[in-house]
């Protein structure tokens, strides 16, 4: 750290007055605010990077700060670097822009042989190996999925600076559930046992880079004044993200001094589950006395239709969970108006979504602006075979393609070995289920969020497919399982070079995309089933919902469905955020309410893989041949019944002599939609919902043939 002595005179290359040009407002009014403690509540879209690099660089050129004297803590090294070099741009290099970890680290291995002696003990990574070892030596049995949330609980305990003996005690007053099947007393103990592990080795991992600084700061007045000396001017981004123990660091690189800016919206508070607390952004000004409070309020990311619709999430939920809150007013010109689907069952509803980013592209979108977004990793896979049975490339960010995880290679292994034994007296999903028993699946689900639970959503998954597999084909086997499984994860093997981005809530903060398809929004997924009893959890709930709207910049889906699978009981209900804003919940309706927002929910024609109204006479569709169909048994069909039955002879032949089920070559409702139009060339035939490019290719003369011998 050898930059902790005087800082070198200023260069200044700039007008410090140019830098102001552009501004808004309040943006400009934070760049202006040179001294005092500084509040920024910026909204979603509002520029805060923007003012927070012109704030600093209009104080270096102005001569009011050295850059060498500007410490800027982001939480991720993309922002930090993104930081650099817009200030860079601005004629301001030398800023130290560092996450929290980076900027500690640093801090230590110059003082550490001065305040310990020697070097400064090596930094363990990943905390797994160590983890695993602290159970194997309390004799638990620990798999890998719960050595990661043991790992992740380790990490929680010591952002919050709790000891292993004061941990249960608060664990169980925050209502933690313990991690990995254990209970809090167990979790304790091997907590203790990794830093016995690690003291035995001789490492440090990257909470300890905090604590250890946090102890030097505290215990070495000569090491704070060299800090406080060397970094005069605080800026943080983020900082409703803060721990309690990156939160007790600031406030030793700070000392008595009040030149701080922190910049965060309480309204993306997302990460309470690692530690982060909001209450730090919400309360700076008690701490603080003279604050100065800045809002951002000016989005430049979204239109008003999309900003309508975040800001009415955000009106719905109880005013304590609001404080601080930013309403935000739309910048960019109008675009079309959310649109609100209610599909059948989770493939109609996967079927509809590739449909309608197919469109897009059609339309010359580019794949990589838009994004497919959900609650849960697992929610991920008939996103994944829709998009592959239509040729469209995709990217899933922050998680691992459905078939590459580790448990689903496991149980695709498991199933594979049954099948040589299947004897036909036990059904298809109890044998499944007896089969991933061994997998880690249980009936109930885990407790609480973390790997062990995914691991589990992800074997469900698997279970819900043989499920399908028997009402669809009941003479089906586990021999015709795992062959099906077989062909889905070839059909998601394929490279990719630019796609639409599948991501997870969590995984999209901090992105955006002029198209995103929110899926998904039903009761017990949004907000999820283990927050619904806990007011708390349901608030961080509605705010992760939030994020998810507030990364669309033009175009915006709403999706939800009635049941898990075809023919299931439509026993799901919308997700209670979108009471008001969706448009047949409630007459004060919402943003977006309107012709475009109806025909996304009501109709969708040919556009939906299945239907859960009745295209001829709009009443709900209550069996699953109905919906397949898309009319009530008592109504007369919208097709040629003769033309039907021909595509369904021939889906059956095609089918047996590729060794595939009938659904991978075309669905009923593609046929049925097929029926309805009767395209005479190939165009009519691409046109319709279900026929992408490579199944064109495939069957498309077979189809046209048919039809033209049939007219």
């Amino acid at each position: 750290m050898t930059d902790l002595s005087a800082a070198a005179p200023l260069a200044r290359p700039g007008d410090p007055d140019a830098v102001l040009e552009g501004l808004d407002p309040e943006q400009r009014e934070v760049a202006q605010a040179l001294s005092g403690p500084v509040r920024v509540l910026a909204g979603a879209g509002t520029g805060k990077t923007r003012a927070l690099t012109h704030r600093i660089a209009h104080g270096a050129l102005a001569g009011a700060w050295q850059p060498q004297q500007v410490l800027a803590v982001t939480f991720t090294a993309r922002a930090a670097a993104e930081m650099r070099t817009r200030l860079r741009d601005l004629g301001v290099p030398g800023v130290q822009a560092r996450t929290f970890h980076a900027a500690s680290l640093r801090q230590l291995q110059y003082f550490w042989p001065q305040v310990v002696g020697g070097a400064l003990p090596p930094l363990v990574e990943h905390k797994a190996q160590l983890v695993a070892q602290a159970a194997s030596r309390l004799r638990l049995r620990v798999d890998r999925a719960a050595v990661r949330d043991l790992s992740a609980e380790v990490e929680w305990a010591k952002v919050g600076m709790l000891t292993p003996d004061a941990y249960p005690e608060e664990a169980r007053r925050r209502g933690r559930a313990a991690p990995a099947g254990l209970d809090h007393l167990a979790a304790a103990r091997v907590l203790r046992g990794y830093e016995e592990v690690k003291t035995d080795r001789g490492v440090i991992d990257f909470e300890d880079v905090l604590l250890l600084m946090v102890g030097v700061l505290e215990e070495r007045e000569d090491v704070a004044r060299a800090v406080r000396s060397q970094y005069r001017h605080l800026v943080v981004d983020e900082y409703q993200d803060v721990s309690g123990l990156q939160q007790r660091l600031l406030e030793l690189w700070l000392g008595e001094r009040d030149d701080v800016c922190v910049v965060g919206d309480a309204s993306q508070t997302i990460y309470s589950f690692a530690g982060a607390d909001p209450k730090h952004l919400l309360e700076f000004d008690r701490r603080h006395p003279g604050t100065r409070t800045v809002r951002l309020v000016r989005d430049y990311r979204s239109t008003p239709q999309v900003v309508g619709l975040a800001n009415g999430l955000l009106d719905r939920a109880p005013r304590s969970a609001t404080r601080a809150r930013v309403e935000l007013v739309a910048q960019r010109p109008a675009g079309p108006a959310p649109e609100f689907w209610e599909n059948a069952d989770d493939d109609a509803e996967a079927a509809r979504v590739a449909a309608w980013v197919e469109a897009r592209i059609a339309e010359g979108h580019p794949a990589s602006e838009i994004a497919v977004l959900f609650r849960t990793n697992s929610q991920s896979e008939p996103l994944e075979q829709a998009l592959a049975a239509r040729g469209i490339g995709y990217l899933l960010r922050g998680g691992e393609r459905f078939f590459a995880r580790k448990e689903v290679r496991d149980a695709v292994l498991l199933l594979r070995g049954a099948a040589r034994s299947d004897d036909g007296e036990q059904p298809l999903g109890a044998l499944v289920r007896d089969v991933l028993s061994g997998a880690g699946w249980a009936e109930k689900a885990p407790e609480g969020s973390g790997a062990v639970r995914e691991r589990w959503e992800s074997l469900q998954a698997l279970v819900a497919l043989a499920d399908d597999v028997a009402a669809a084909r009941p003479d089906d086997r586990l021999p015709q399982l795992v062959a099906e499984l077989d062909e889905r994860a070839a059909a998601q093997h394929a490279p990719v070079v630019e796609g639409v981005t599948l991501a997870s809530l969590h995984a999209a903060k901090g992105l955006e995309w002029d198209a995103v398809v929110l899926v998904g929004l039903s009761e017990g997924l949004m907000p999820i089933s283990f927050a619904a009893d806990d007011a708390d959890a349901v608030e961080e709930e509605r705010r992760l919902l939030y994020v998810g709207v507030t990364r669309a910049r033009e175009r915006l889906v709403i999706s939800w469905t009635l049941s898990r699978t075809p023919g299931g009981r439509a026993s799901r209900k919308p997700s209670r955020f979108l009471d008001g804003l969706r448009p047949s919940s409630s007459s004060d309706a919402a943003p977006g309410r309107g012709s475009g927002s109806t025909r996304g929910s009501r109709s969708g024609g040919r556009r939906s893989a299945a239907l859960s109204r009745c295209r001829t006479c709009g009443e709900p569709l209550t069996s699953a041949a109905a919906r397949k169909t898309g009319r009530c048994e008592d109504c007369p069909p919208t097709y040629d019944e003769g033309v039907f039955e021909a595509l369904r002879e021939w889906r059956s032949r095609t089918a047996a002599e590729a060794k595939v089920p009938a659904y991978v070559v075309f669905t009923d409702a593609t046929l049925v939609a097929v029926a309805e139009a009767r395209p005479s060339d190939t165009a009519g035939l691409a046109a319709i919902a279900g026929i992408g490019p490579a199944k064109l290719d495939k069957y498309g003369e077979d189809v046209l043939a048919l039809l033209a011998a049939g007219s």
